[in-house]
């Protein structure tokens, strides 16, 4: 992984091999972002999405193995108890062009991820919503 900032925007490219949460937060860290909107595109070769079903309150995740095109990676990065949080969904094609997508959990790149993180002054934490069973904005 590398990247380089320009004012409120880091530019990342995770290399092959990598996972694209755990080299995200990493530079999150490293730059000390609490608070941001994230989108990239790429090539994947491993990775697990969810599905939150709300009338029991759980994920129901899979995992998946191949030549996928990353077509759409966004989320945010918040805080949670004053630790990084992430909420991505990743939208991935294989061979055919039929796309499958979810909450991400993780990805391993096959060939590259070009990112965007734009950094946004402040900070917003997360809190658990009972009723719901996410972790919501607690502005």
């Amino acid at each position: 992984m590398n990247y380089k900032r320009y004012g409120n925007d880091i530019v990342v490219r995770i290399d092959k091999g990598e996972e694209i949460i755990k080299e995200m937060l990493d530079v999150c860290k490293k730059e000390n972002v609490q608070l941001a909107n994230v989108n990239a595109l790429g090539a994947t070769g491993e990775f697990e999405i969810g599905l939150f079903h709300t009338d029991i309150k759980k994920y129901e995740s899979k995992k998946y193995k191949g030549d996928f095109e990353i077509v759409s990676f966004t989320g945010s990065i918040t805080t949670k108890e004053g630790s990084l949080y992430n909420h991505i969904h990743m939208s991935a094609a294989n061979e055919k062009n039929e796309v499958i997508g979810g909450h991400l959990n993780y990805a391993i790149v096959s060939a590259t991820c070009e990112m965007f993180i734009h950094v946004i002054e402040g900070k917003i934490e997360r809190k658990i919503d009972e009723n719901i069973g996410l972790n919501l904005f607690e502005f």
